[in-house]
């Protein structure tokens, strides 16, 4: 999965939200420990202030050049 924009954001480790809502990095992790990867994009991390030690476990500093080699390589890809 790679977060771009504001759901760079979603990665945030020790997120707290009220109870009720959904907690995107508990969500996340279940991905993760499914071996999923999770690449952030450092551009959109910058911008909003967050730095590699703020990610959730499982999740890395990524790039466009990242995102470009698995658009390509996916059969698949959603956006939304």
């Amino acid at each position: 999965m790679f977060l771009i924009g504001d759901a760079a954001a979603a990665a945030h480790r020790q997120q707290k939200v009220p109870s009720g809502f959904y907690n995107l990095e508990v969500m996340l992790g279940s991905l993760v420990n499914h071996s999923g990867v999770i690449g952030v994009c450092g551009t959109c991390m910058d911008a909003r202030g967050i730095t590699v030690a703020d990610l959730i476990e499982g999740a890395h500093r990524s790039s466009m050049d990242e995102l470009t080699k698995w658009t390509a390589w996916a059969e698949k890809v959603l956006v939304f």
